[in-house]
């Protein structure tokens, strides 16, 4: 097994996470938004991405192009070319089980039988055996990508350089600076640290025992976002699934979207202010009283729908 691109695509994984905050009653239903104002020579422009769907979505969006042309800089939630081989080697790091913890005091063992006919099945014969050194958090984000790409094969094939990889290349291939809202450090805190290795073990039996679920709500992500219906993936996100066995607290969602948003509100007037700026960041964290829009509209900005 390839545990180079396993690491990149649990990075990947955890960007779609973050398609999934909370809305405002002053909301659009876009996913592309102009902001302006509050002391701001250039506009700047707001892009909600899914981070597995394929590039050429971006031809059904009107005006992105011109948007991003408008700009003069590109902004992530990480800088994928610089912050990303960093990422990789961060993610070898933690993802490991710390000593004395293994799935033997984690699992019970019809639990661990469970997970290594997974794991099998999803990585051609790959067990608990070979694997049983990462953290719970890394099997599920492993597990959840191979059926991702498994339930949408085209889409995950298409979508390889996904929308936020894109953007940043396309703004150095103009020789526009790249910035990243967040450092790699920050990032592999919630992917790999956020919960204990007990809630960590719960979760990954969760979507183990109920991969039924985890397709819905892929199929549901899905369907909103090809639709560009923030609406609709807001309430995804707060409604969850109906009889979910296993729901996100209101802490784990919060130190996924809403604790990430407030940092970057306190870094994004400095980064607009300097240049005009294209940030393209997870779709989810756009939307809701604790979202990007009511955020800097909060702040003295106007945001409105990009026409």
């Amino acid at each position: 097994m390839n545990y180079k691109k396993a690491f990149v695509a649990a990075a990947a994984i955890f960007f779609l996470l973050s398609c999934t905050s909370g809305a405002s009653v002053r909301e659009g239903n876009s996913l592309l938004w102009k902001i302006s104002g509050n002391g701001l020579s250039k506009p700047s422009y707001l892009f909600g991405t899914h981070h597995l769907v394929p590039i050429s979505f971006l031809d059904s969006i009107p005006g992105v192009g011109e948007a991003f042309e408008e700009t003069e800089q590109t902004v992530g939630e990480l800088d994928m070319g610089g912050d990303m081989p960093k990422m990789q080697m961060l993610i070898m790091r933690e993802a490991v089980m710390s000593q004395g913890m293994s799935y033997e005091t984690l699992l019970s063992p019809d639990d661990r039988l469970l997970l290594d006919s997974m794991l099998r099945s999803v990585t051609g014969g790959v067990g608990l055996d070979q694997l049983g050194q990462f953290k719970p958090a890394m099997l599920s984000n492993l597990i959840s990508v191979a059926l991702y790409r498994q339930y949408y094969p085209s889409s995950a094939s298409a979508a390889e350089q996904g929308l936020d990889l894109y953007f940043q290349e396309e703004a150095l291939k103009r020789s526009r600076p790249v910035i990243g809202l967040e450092t790699a450090e920050e990032q592999i805190s919630v992917l790999m640290n956020l919960q204990s290795p007990e809630r960590q073990a719960e979760m990954l039996m969760c979507m183990v025992k109920h991969p039924d679920l985890l397709r819905k709500e892929m199929d549901d992500l899905q369907t909103a976002y090809y639709a560009q219906d923030i609406r609709a993936l807001r309430e995804l996100y707060e409604n969850g699934t109906p009889d979910d066995p296993c729901p996100a607290t209101e802490e784990e969602k919060s130190a996924h979207n809403g604790d990430r948003n407030r940092m970057w509100l306190e870094r994004l007037p400095v980064i607009m202010g300097e240049r005009s700026s294209f940030i393209a960041v997870g779709c989810l964290h756009l939307t809701g009283t604790d979202g990007l829009i009511e955020g800097l509209r909060k702040q003295g900005y106007r945001v409105e729908e990009a026409r």
